[in-house]
């Protein structure tokens, strides 16, 4: 409940869970405390405010070595709102929104290429069919092994 809505009271996702509301408040603190819970936003529609082309670009270092420098550059682009290390093909992944195609023209030629691109592939979003969080029901325990796997599971509800 939380996940889909952060202002969602605690004492409303108390009665949805038939606990008390200190329950559900001590179970917020231990998601925030393990790192689950990274706090709260509200979510700007990109469509909303002119942003109606969205992208995602996979990136080819000429020097992969030249990543930390790369970063950096690419935080400055503020269409930029998520990066990615990737396997495969890419050094890199982003995601970007642009006001429209020649937008995005303009950003991948004055502000990306200019970074040192060997290459770029340019894929363009028609719209997003599935836009949701991780579930956090069965949040495995602090014995967690590098597959991610741990002796026991603890059921968070709500």
């Amino acid at each position: 409940m939380i996940a889909e809505d952060a202002r969602v009271p605690f004492l409303e996702v108390a009665r949805s869970c038939n606990v008390s509301g200190a329950a559900i408040h001590q179970r917020i603190q231990k998601l925030t405390s393990m790192g689950v819970l990274n706090g709260s936003q509200f979510i700007i529609d990109p469509e909303k405010i002119g942003y109606k082309t969205c992208a995602y670009i996979g990136l080819r270092l000429k020097n992969p070595e030249d990543y930390n420098h790369v970063i950096e550059d690419l935080k400055q682009i503020p269409e930029i709102t998520e990066c990615h290390f990737t396997t495969g093909d890419f050094d890199m992944f982003i995601k970007i929104y642009a006001l429209n195609n020649n937008h995005l023209l303009s950003i991948i030629h004055e502000k990306l290429q200019p970074l040192g691109l060997a290459s770029s592939e340019t894929i363009i979003s028609f719209g997003s069919a599935i836009n949701r969080q991780i579930p956090v029901d069965n949040i495995p325990s602090d014995d967690v092994d590098e597959e991610g796997i741990g002796d026991e599971t603890t059921s968070y509800e709500g």
